[in-house]
């Protein structure tokens, strides 16, 4: 047990010490989360709206199945 709290306590010090005497990797991390925040929430609100939204069960069963006949 002792060892595996010094390779997980390694790998920690690594990355602290590595993010910490970033200059630019600070920025381009901000621009990656922005990025990510973008594409998985202001395009999911704009362009993938819930197809079946409002719709019962059975509503939803029926219409997976014609679109399931259709191909």
């Amino acid at each position: 047990m002792n060892k595996l709290a010094d390779i997980l306590s390694g790998i920690w010090l690594f990355y602290y010490n590595g993010f910490k005497q970033m200059t630019w990797g600070r920025t381009l991390w901000l621009i990656i989360v922005l990025k990510l925040f973008v594409i998985f929430v202001v395009l999911r609100f704009c362009f993938f709206r819930p197809a079946m939204q409002g719709l019962s069960n059975d509503e939803k069963s029926e219409r997976v199945g014609q679109q399931l006949q259709q191909k």
